[in-house]
């Protein structure tokens, strides 16, 4: 058993890896800036709570003594941020410089992993970080924690793809899509924009997480992943496990469900890549899981009050 703390784990993707921590027999703590309230997932509900904001630069490396391990899943990303605030502050403050940053807290605290979960933009396309901030960004977060590997420490990073999963809130927004699906809402229209990306379910994910802290290399950069599919195909599998017998066209123009600016790579483009096959079996997550996730989330979704 391992002591852990899990950084941002009232989010969607931090609450599953905490709850499934937890189950596995890891004494688990969670990190956030703010006490328990009802807005949390019920996931984490009754855990141990560390309040903190990993963004703040005097923090001291106290709090974070006694720990074996912290899972980082806290990092913003654009759809953190409304367009007009996102700037060089944002992203140093809360990526590019933060993260590393909060590394070298956990370092001096004597911890022994962090498990950082980064994004794959950049290590897909590196060449992008030389125009688009946010991946920059990413970028030097992901350099500049696993460069404190060693002397005890050791830093990994997984990098996925876009997650597919759902926590209380995250069923609120899914209710609309799958009444969407089903043809119960006039607008938007039955269609999707074209391009598209991998996904991978936040299941898959957190068993990542689980070989990443007993297996993963320090000072290593997974790239994690699952299923290439264009935004139509992924609108409809969504369709076909809400039971919907409707055909998802592809339009090219923006849609309110895959907004342009949620786009990295731009309206139209698809990025598609094959996990490395070792990597995957270090990590021992499961592949093929996103019918299943979008599944579940259907399953949620109706049995909402």
């Amino acid at each position: 058993m391992s002591r852990v703390l899990v950084v941002g784990a009232t989010g969607m993707i931090g609450s599953r890896i905490a709850a499934d921590l937890a189950a596995r027999g890891d004494e688990v703590t969670v990190m956030s800036r703010r006490g328990p309230s009802d807005r949390d997932p019920s996931a984490v509900a009754g855990m141990p709570r560390l309040i903190g904001d990993y963004t703040e630069t005097e923090s001291a490396p106290v709090a974070l003594e006694g720990f074996d391990a912290i899972v980082f899943s806290a990092g913003n990303d654009i759809r953190h941020v409304p367009a007009e605030q996102e700037d060089a502050d944002f992203w140093e403050r809360t990526q590019s410089g933060g993260v590393p940053r909060f590394a070298a807290l956990a370092k001096a605290a004597g911890v022994s992993r962090f498990v950082e979960i980064g994004s794959y933009y950049h290590q897909l396309h590196p060449e992008w970080a030389e125009r688009i901030p946010y991946v920059a960004a990413r970028r030097d977060a992901d350099d500049g924690a696993r460069a404190l590997s060693g002397d005890g420490f050791s830093a990994i990073t997984l990098n996925p793809p876009s997650i597919v999963g759902a926590d209380e809130r995250g069923l609120r927004r899914f209710a609309r899509m799958v009444a969407w699906v089903r043809g119960e809402v006039e607008d938007p229209a039955l269609v999707a924009p074209p391009g598209g990306t991998n996904y991978m379910s936040v299941r898959s994910l957190s068993q990542a997480v689980q070989g990443a802290l007993d297996s993963g290399a320090a000072g290593h950069a997974y790239l994690v992943g699952d299923r290439n599919l264009t935004y139509r195909e992924y609108f409809q599998l969504l369709a076909e496990a809400a039971g919907s017998r409707h055909v998802i066209e592809e339009r090219d123009e923006e849609h309110p469900f895959q907004p342009d600016r949620f786009i990295v790579q731009g309206r139209g483009a698809v990025i598609a890549f094959e996990p490395d096959a070792d990597e995957t079996a270090v990590l021992g997550y499961d592949r093929d899981d996103v019918e299943r996730a979008l599944a579940e989330i259907v399953a949620g979704v109706d049995a909402r009050p």
